[in-house]
């Protein structure tokens, strides 16, 4: 999991063909540039070097285990927003009265929906989406008073459990705050979570009321509402399912807007509710988990409070200007903080979903556009997956340009990064920026390791910092997130003002918090938002957290991390990664993936290795045009599955990735020795991956046995 590569310009380059003679012209014209944006600069702006290189966190005592704490911080921790706020409730009222008539929560009209057949004979369904539509705080408050009341009147209880299975969109956040106001217990599930684990969820936790939409009510709930035998009330958040008769009996199934109706009705009576403690749960968020059955994990209101005001201190200006982009799951603690973050600073928030949020996005019709360009947003969250992604997309497109035009990007693109680790900003190269609309100024990352080269490549062409964060499920989300003028790579930040980090010595893995220059362990997190625990699992609580003699509550990640001078934050190993070979060395699974995933060939890679064995093998999702390129070059020919299924293929993959392997500085028993080509994509459908696109080592191991035993020789 070692995802830290050296920041040193040269490293990252790109590599240009241009004629020596007229190299030295540009580089003359470069640096008369050079000379005169820097003297406005240098009179006009603080060196982001400077500041890069302030102390951002400090231990509080001279002892190698000392917790670790923001300056920021240092006499006490961060817990609430804004004094008296200490429950949800309370923070939504506060931000209604205070940004009553502005507009927080942005749908976009769908104006068309066609089918398209693609040139394989697949049908891909498109839109043409419209303006957004506005809801004011006004309105969304009004609408979830409702919404709860409604609910309270289908016998939903205080303190009790009441699930949503939902796609991310404006109703999602209406039904949390509603449950919020009214002290129900939320219980979240991915949307994307196999029928098993969704039975699991909504039993484990009791659930007789689930909220979800038409589609997966089609697709995923019909097929299970037999197996969850307490189910009562199924509420669709947009209108009417096609058919009503397939349900059990004794399940009713609503629309949201008439449960608001009858709440609307009944709050004419004057109904009294009940209002939540900080300590009462807020959320039970059921972690797609990449081992097993997915794990409730329950927070309270004040742990989710401490956490977004650990967030909210780390991004400078934020308020009333600021639009943020909501598309990842609502079900994950990522996006669920970022969006109560914004929701109270009075920043607007646009719905968006990865199949329509840019131009060129899957589901939009060609010709029309993206989310991103018709909000605009100046905040987005993304998971290095989604980045990548976008990096690999542009590098596409740049090896098609023309020689020209591609030696001209790769000038700018060099150019800049040599400027921003001077800590300077340039005009240059700003064109690519459009492709998030324009305007953004921050994205926050987070969910997994983001590698060095696409977190440059983030900082150059869109112009913004990338926050890159560290959180877990288990601390609301809040751990670290780095500094916006801090452009090192391969670090995540130092601890937020709401918590403080340690690191515990892990003598199997021999790391140990005496290391030298860099103390090293696995990171211990303390702080109100550290989480209650597992729902209904005392024995993995237990295994996970643990009380100090102060009352505070702390967190073990399993995760191993190094502290920088400057007190940021590396995450170098995790425990589960690091595998023993027979011979007696340690491969951490995690960095060998880290060092292979950012090629152009590979789409997405699993290392794997056990202690009865004396070398690492993996499994590759190749991408399609740089294998089939690849098979042409080298004469080979067939369909996509016999290309993946060549041993000729596998080995040319494997020479481009042992090469690779070395470049990173790899060692000789680190680098995979056999491989396994994919045809098919690993996504949250598949459940090869979990829905921050985090891979099922168990599942992954469990679909690729036959594989694994051919290649390690079957025992």
């Amino acid at each position: 999991m070692n995802n830290h590569v050296s920041s040193k310009p040269s490293t990252m380059k790109l590599k240009h063909t241009i004629n020596p003679i007229l190299l030295y012209f540009i580089h003359f014209l470069i640096s008369l540039y050079t000379i005169l944006t820097y003297i406005p600069f240098y009179f006009f702006s603080e060196s982001r070097q400077e500041k890069s290189n302030q102390i951002k966190a400090k231990p509080v005592n001279s002892k190698p285990d000392s917790a670790y704490r923001s300056v920021n911080s240092l006499d006490g921790l961060a817990s609430v927003l804004y004094p008296g706020c200490d429950t949800l409730d309370k923070v939504f009222t506060y931000a209604k009265n205070k940004f009553k008539n502005k507009r927080l929560l942005g749908t976009r009209e769908v104006l068309n929906e066609e089918d398209e057949v693609q040139p394989n004979g697949k049908i891909f369904k498109k839109v043409i989406l419209g303006q957004y539509n506005w809801l004011s705080y006004e309105d969304v408050f009004v609408r979830a008073l409702n919404f709860g009341n409604g609910l309270q009147m289908l016998g939903q209880k205080p303190k009790t459990n009441i699930a949503i299975f939902c796609e991310t969109r404006a109703e999602w956040m209406i039904a949390a705050q509603a449950c919020f106001m009214y002290n129900f217990q939320l219980v979240t599930l991915y949307a994307t979570l196999g029928g098993p684990a969704i039975v699991h969820g909504l039993n484990e936790t009791e659930v007789t009321n689930i909220i979800t939409s038409k589609e997966l009510l089609q697709t995923k709930l019909k097929d299970i509402v037999s197996l969850v035998p307490r189910l009562r009330h199924i509420i669709t958040v947009d209108g009417k399912p096609p058919t009503w008769s397939e349900f059990p009996k004794g399940v009713i199934v609503h629309t949201m807007a008439a449960v608001e109706a009858l709440g609307a009705k009944a709050s004419m009576e004057n109904q009294p509710h009940s209002k939540p403690l900080p300590s009462d749960i807020a959320v039970i968020m059921y972690t797609s988990g990449s081992t097993g059955l997915p794990k409730g994990v329950m927070i309270s209101h004040s742990n989710i409070i401490a956490g977004i005001t650990g967030m909210a201190e780390r991004i400078p200006e934020l308020g009333e200007e600021d639009v943020y982009i909501g598309y990842l799951p609502l079900a994950h603690v990522l996006e669920l903080s970022a969006e109560l973050v914004c929701l109270s600073h009075g920043c607007r928030i646009g719905y968006s979903s990865p199949q329509t949020l840019a131009d060129q996005s899957s589901k939009i019709k060609k010709g029309s556009k993206g989310d991103t360009s018709m909000l605009k947003p100046t905040l987005m969250a993304a998971v290095p997956e989604i980045m990548d992604r976008i990096y690999k997309n542009v590098m596409n497109k740049v090896n098609e340009m023309s020689s020209f035009q591609r030696n001209l990007f790769i000038l700018a693109y060099n150019y800049k990064m040599e400027q921003i680790s001077k800590g300077r900003n340039t005009p240059l190269c700003n064109k690519v920026r459009s492709l998030l609309g324009g305007n953004i100024r921050l994205l926050l990352c987070g969910g997994a390791p983001l590698s060095a080269t696409t977190q440059r490549f983030m900082n150059i062409c869109f112009c913004c910092p990338v926050g890159q964060g560290y959180g877990l499920t288990e601390s609301a989300g809040a751990g670290t997130i780095t500094e916006v003028w801090d452009y090192n790579t391969g670090r995540v930040g130092a601890p937020l003002v709401c918590c403080e980090i340690k690191l515990k010595n892990w003598e199997e893995g021999g790391y140990f918090n005496t290391d030298k220059p860099h103390p090293r362990g696995e990171i211990l997190i303390g702080g109100q938002n550290v989480t209650m625990g597992y729902y209904k699992n005392e024995a993995k609580t237990k295994a996970d957290f643990f009380e100090d003699e102060n009352g505070q509550r702390w967190l073990c990640t399993g995760d191993i991390g190094e502290f920088d001078p400057d007190g940021c934050l590396k995450i170098i190993d995790r425990k589960k990664d690091l595998v023993k070979l027979q011979a007696g060395e340690y491969v951490s699974l995690g960095k060998v993936e880290a060092a292979l995933k950012n090629l152009p060939l590979v789409d997405n890679i699993c290392a794997y290795a056990n202690s009865y064995h004396s070398y690492v093998i993996g499994f590759v999702v190749p991408n399609q045009k740089e294998l089939t390129e690849l098979a042409r070059k080298k004469g080979l020919k067939g369909t996509w599955e016999e290309l993946c299924n060549s041993c000729e293929m596998e080995n040319e993959v494997l020479k481009v990735l042992s090469e690779a392997a070395i470049s990173a500085s790899l060692e000789k028993f680190e680098i995979p020795v056999k491989i396994r080509l994919s045809p098919e994509p690993w996504t949250p459908e598949t459940g090869l991956v979990t829905d921050a696109f985090k891979l099922k080592r168990k599942e992954l191991k469990t679909h690729y046995q036959a594989d694994i035993e051919r290649m390690y020789g079957r025992k």
